[in-house]
């Protein structure tokens, strides 16, 4: 196929310069893409159809355009003025998913960056392999999971990584161990400052134990419960929103401030889980990221802990509708 068909662009009239097959689309409400269904427009919104087609459109850009890697956007919060750079949405595009070697005392998995977690839990059971049953409680994808070293339920993604796979701002394709990042309680944060070019997750390569289908399966449909028993899974929302403290839980620490069924505009605080604020019905990204800063300072002024968002917010200020 010719790599140089022309993708569609969507709400603008300019030429196609970038030679790639994915598609492109201006000014896109990023409240289709995130968790909390609200937040501006992005510039320009990019889906490639691989990652070759990935790479191309990279080499293409100008070297200052801002870059955001978006899965399902269940860690993000975009402000109502959009994004001035492009966006690049990789779930159900990186990917690939592999069974790579299996022996008695385990296997390796590839999964790209575009794969649900989810799907990598039940994945690695229908292959008789243990220890990413938890996967299947965190609603993102590989890329997000990488990125900030997410966990439920006292296991963390880069406990299973052997390697990960990367893209560069140039297009170019690294392999890099864990020793690569220092890796904290949800943070990731690059070893590497002298390459002085961003990169991206593109893929991991999971290193697992042997288990058993039936076993791991089990486990799953068990954290599956305790997630919809314990979450506020009814109303858009993105999962949480602090990280727990040292020896204690964000959410204990917001109950304990009266902070449950606190309102910004269409914003709440969940009264089932405090550490989780929803979107009760067309909230803006400001409501959204003012509760956020409510809780906190209150939180900080009554009990002296300052709290950490474990959500990304990014973009402009300004209305973008």
């Amino acid at each position: 196929m010719n790599r140089r068909k022309a993708c569609r662009m969507t709400g603008a009239s300019e030429v196609n310069v970038y030679g790639v097959q994915g598609e492109i689309r201006v000014n896109e409400p990023m409240s289709r893409h995130t968790a909390w269904r609200a937040g501006g427009l992005a510039r320009r919104y990019f889906v490639p159809t691989d990652l070759e087609d990935l790479s191309a459109f990279l080499q293409k850009l100008p070297v200052d355009e801002p870059v955001y890697f978006v899965g399902l956007g269940s860690n993000l919060l975009v402000r109502d003025g959009g994004l001035p750079g492009t966006v690049i949405a990789i779930h159900a595009r990186l990917n690939d998913l592999q069974l790579l070697d299996s022996n008695k005392s385990g296997g390796l998995i590839y999964a790209g960056a575009g794969v649900a977690c989810a799907k990598v839990a039940r994945f690695s059971a229908r292959h008789q392999l243990a220890g990413a049953e938890f996967l299947a409680g965190i609603p993102g994808t590989v890329g997000g999971a990488l990125a900030m070293n997410a966990g439920c339920y006292g296991s963390e993604t880069w406990e299973l990584v052997e390697r990960v796979r990367v893209i560069n701002r140039n297009g170019g394709f690294l392999e890099r161990l864990p020793d690569s990042y220092t890796i904290g309680y949800r943070s990731v944060e690059s070893n590497t400052e002298s390459d002085n070019q961003s990169e991206w997750f593109v893929g991991g390569y999971f290193r697992l134990k042997s288990g058993d289908e039936t076993v791991s399966r089990e486990k799953i449909k068990r954290l599956l419960t305790l997630r919809v028993n314990s979450q506020p899974l009814n109303k858009p929302n993105a999962g949480s929103v602090f990280r727990n403290p040292p020896g204690d839980h964000a959410a204990r620490l917001i109950e304990a401030c009266g902070l449950k069924g606190a309102k910004m505009g269409g914003a709440i605080v969940s009264t089932k889980h405090a550490n989780f604020i929803l979107n009760i019905g067309h909230a803006t990204a400001a409501d959204i990221e003012e509760l956020i800063m409510m809780v906190k300072e209150r939180v900080e002024q009554e009990t002296g802990v300052v709290l950490t968002q474990e959500v990304q917010i990014i973009g402009d200020w300004g209305r973008n509708t």
